[in-house]
């Protein structure tokens, strides 16, 4: 297997976590060049990554690889539980931390990035506030849970360790949500998290509001 990726992006560490929870094998393709990203465009003109590719097959879309991963390559450790109900809710909450998380958080990255004539100070404002709602959400749901769900490390939680990383980072989760920060915490400390986050240290300088001095 090939994915193509970068570790400092957040959907790449996604699938990496999920790659590196069962050890399994792949070649890490790095997008760092026209050459790269033009092998990237071949497998998905959008040239959208991650995009895993094994045996012939191109599969695009975080959630689809890990998908894809617990088909094709299964390992000890069930990211989608095999129970059909256990498994809606995993997706359910993998859901909530990729377009409630991770989408408003990106958004105020992407207007930081703009030239200062096209931003967008009102859509800014928006996605933060959506982001503390959502904080406030999750600090009430996960009360009394080690992960996402009370079914194990799951998709969920590949999903929500970038994304409440950054997101801290981006606009940080207030001291009162204590749940949820140590949940952010443990989260980190997961041997495949802490993984991502060390690859992708070397590109810190690319977050452009200013990498905090931590984590």
């Amino acid at each position: 297997m090939k994915l193509y990726a970068h570790p400092f992006s957040s959907y790449c560490q996604k699938a990496l976590i999920a790659l590196y929870e069962n050890d399994t094998p792949f070649e890490f393709k790095l997008l760092e060049d026209e050459a790269s990203m033009a092998e990237l465009a071949a497998l998905w003109p959008l040239k959208r990554f991650p995009v895993l590719e094994d045996d012939g097959r191109t599969i695009f879309e975080t959630t689809s690889i890990i998908e894809h991963l617990a088909v094709h390559h299964p390992g000890p450790v069930r990211l989608i539980p095999d129970d059909p109900a256990a498994a809606v809710e995993v997706r359910m909450m993998d859901r909530v931390f990729d377009n409630y998380i991770s989408s408003p958080q990106q958004k105020v990255v992407f207007n930081a990035i703009r030239p200062e004539a096209d931003r967008d100070p009102y859509g800014v404002a928006e996605a933060k506030q959506v982001l503390d709602t959502t904080y406030a959400w999750l600090d009430e749901r996960l009360a009394g849970q080690e992960w996402a769900t009370d079914h194990g490390f799951s998709l969920a939680d590949c999903a929500a360790a970038p994304a409440l990383f950054y997101a801290d980072w981006t606009h940080p989760i207030d001291a009162r949500f204590e749940t949820l920060k140590a949940y952010r915490a443990r989260l980190l400390a997961r041997p495949s998290m802490a993984r991502a986050v060390d690859e992708a240290r070397p590109y810190r300088a690319y977050f452009p509001l200013g990498a905090p001095d931590r984590d």
